[in-house]
């Protein structure tokens, strides 16, 4: 029979198993629903790329260092997903405003649009250490 501390250290990881499993089924199936192609045939995912990959010959040496000092706060682990994100976003407004290369004005509106709003104080606070003027840009927060 299991009785004393050895039962409360076996009901302690059942749950604590049991937490850690929901929590990474929770990651997995967000990342399995962008995957799923919409009404259109294609997914959030493959959206992204075809921006980016549409837009590779507007991007310059200036606009990718701001892109990669933008993304600076976001762990390491994650920063490839939020740089193709906020790239995605960025290349979807150049095109569809016919920009001749991407500008900063670009890049600012895309990581606005691209970043979930519980990281905009994240987000405000980096534009900030940069002093970059927001003012223009209130009305997509």
């Amino acid at each position: 029979m299991l009785d004393g501390w050895f039962l409360w250290f076996i009901v302690f990881w059942v749950f604590v198993l049991g937490g850690l499993f929901a929590i990474g089924g929770y990651f997995m199936f967000r990342k399995f629903l962008k995957v799923l192609p919409k009404d259109d045939g294609k997914s959030m995912l493959d959206w992204e790329e075809y921006y980016v990959n549409e837009s590779l010959h507007l991007w310059g040496d200036q606009a990718k260092a701001l892109l990669n000092e933008l993304v600076t706060p976001v762990p390491d682990l994650f920063r490839p997903v939020a740089k193709q994100k906020i790239a995605g976003k960025v290349a979807k407004i150049a095109l569809e405003e016919h920009a001749k290369s991407i500008e900063n004005d670009h890049i600012i509106r895309g990581y606005i649009q691209a970043t979930p709003k519980r990281d905009h104080k994240f987000l405000r606070k980096k534009l900030k250490s940069m002093e970059i003027d927001m003012t223009p840009y209130e009305h997509l927060f």
